[in-house]
Formats: C-alpha cells, structure tokens, sequence
C-alpha cells in the first residue's frame, strides 16, 4: 500500500507544479500599462522600417555626378559638345563627328562597342581594310619551331596545320598569352597549307564578353580613309546580321566622347 500511495502523491504534485508553471508563464506573457484595469489586454502592433528619405538619395547621386563630371578635361567637354545628345548618327556621320571630336596628339584608334541579344555570340569577320601597319602573317613550320626554341617572335599572326599543333603545344605559353596560339575560333588552325595562305589578315573575332551581350572591337585609326572606316563597320554590322541582332552601337576615338550610330 505503501508504495501505492507513493506514487499517487508523486503524480499529484507534478500536476500541482504543471500549473504553477504555466500560471506563471502567463503572468510573464502580460503587458502591464498603468491606466489599464484587470485582465485587459495591449495588442502589440510592429513599426514599419524606415526607409532613406528620398531627398538623402538624390542628394548622393548629384554629389556622385558632380565628382564625375570633375574629372573630364576640357578638351572632352568641349569634343563632346559638338554631338547631339541622344541622337543616332548615319556610319558616314559618326565617322566623321570620331574625328572631329578626337583630341589626341597621336593617331588615335577607332573603337566600335556593340550591343547585341544574346550572350555567347561569336563570328568571324574579314575587314576590308586593315588597321595601321601591315601584319606579318607566318605559316607554322620546321623553321617556326626552331625560331620559337631560340625565343624569337617575328610574325603578328601564326597559322598552322593539325599535323604541327603538338609540335607548338610545348610553346603554348608563350604564344598563348600574345593571342598568336593557333586555334579553329580565330581561323587560325586550318585543315591544309592551301587554305593557309588564303587567311586574310583582316580577320577578327568578335565575340561578347562572357557575362554581358557586348562586344568591343576595332575597325581602323582616326588617319584612316572614312570609305575605308565605312566599309570595315558595314562588314561587322552585316556578319552580325543588322538590327535583328544589334541593338545599339557606339564609335569613339581612343581619346574622344562617343557617338551613337544608326544600325544599318
């Protein structure tokens, strides 16, 4: 009986201690506000974050313009006032407005920046007409890999035929670098000699960058004939496929404002 009654008053004092608990959880859960009587209640409502005040925002962007427009010289401020905001340029015009507007004391590079649909777009294009000096084009051969093995580099393009490929793999890293490794996206790796020395020097590469659908690239210098400036971007504009792939073009000089161009 003992141990009966042991138990039985075991368990009754638990749930004596039970409801202590919760009595005073409850207690604990309570808003005391002075001016409220017995048993009423405050319901609790969250405040809303604050947000920067709109004036605060503005404020920074103007001083960020400000510092900006602190750095451009003269020189571009007054180029670029010769160009109409907003407006698109025929090819004709905007080469001409390049060269006007370009104030470097050197011959200056005519830059084309590209904005097209898709990410990953890649073509090659021959230029009609090529940029400044003359690049000296070398088809990969026996007398290549001795000139290479004796640390000379003599060409600007390198072309070469599968069967001389690994013999050029032991130089990868140093014509890597240089852009002159031979590879099938740049035309450089060719099936036979023949077509080798058909490879124009003209030939580039265009190609957007790899997280943004742009593509930036050359088409002469600001000494350059304007048909011949003319005929280089007409090449691009038509291996890019006109304005069903370009959305917005610019031409700029290597010191110069740039200049909207209408997509042909």
């Amino acid at each position: 009986m003992g141990k009966t009654k042991t138990a039985f008053v075991s368990e009754v004092g638990n749930k004596n201690k039970e409801k202590q608990h919760q009595a005073h959880k409850a207690d604990a859960e309570k808003v005391h506000v002075s001016g409220l009587k017995g048993g009423q209640r405050v319901k609790v409502v969250e405040a809303a974050p604050t947000e920067e005040a709109p004036s605060d925002t503005i404020e920074k962007e103007a001083v960020k313009k400000k510092a900006i427009e602190k750095i451009r010289g003269k020189k571009y401020v007054g180029a670029k006032a010769k160009i109409e905001p907003g407006r698109a340029y025929s090819i004709k015009e905007a080469i001409k407005l390049v060269k006007d507007t370009s104030y470097s004391k050197f011959d200056g590079t005519v830059e084309v920046h590209l904005t097209v649909k898709k990410v990953g777009t890649s073509v090659q294009v021959n230029l009609p007409h090529q940029a400044g000096r003359e690049k000296k084009i070398e088809i990969a051969n026996e007398d290549t890999i001795k000139k290479l093995a004796g640390g000379k580099i003599d060409f600007d393009v390198l072309i070469a035929t599968p069967d001389m490929m690994p013999k050029l793999v032991p130089f990868a890293r140093v014509l890597g670098p240089k852009g002159l490794m031979p590879n099938p996206k740049n035309g450089t790796l060719v099936p036979d000699v023949k077509r080798a020395k058909s490879f124009s020097a003209g030939s580039v590469t265009l190609k957007t960058e790899k997280e943004a659908p742009l593509i930036h690239t050359v088409i002469g210098k600001v000494s350059q004939d304007d048909k011949e400036l003319s005929e280089n971007l007409e090449a691009i504009f038509k291996v890019l496929g006109g304005d069903k792939q370009i959305i917005k073009v610019f031409l700029k000089s290597t010191m110069g404002p740039s200049v909207k161009v209408q997509v042909a």
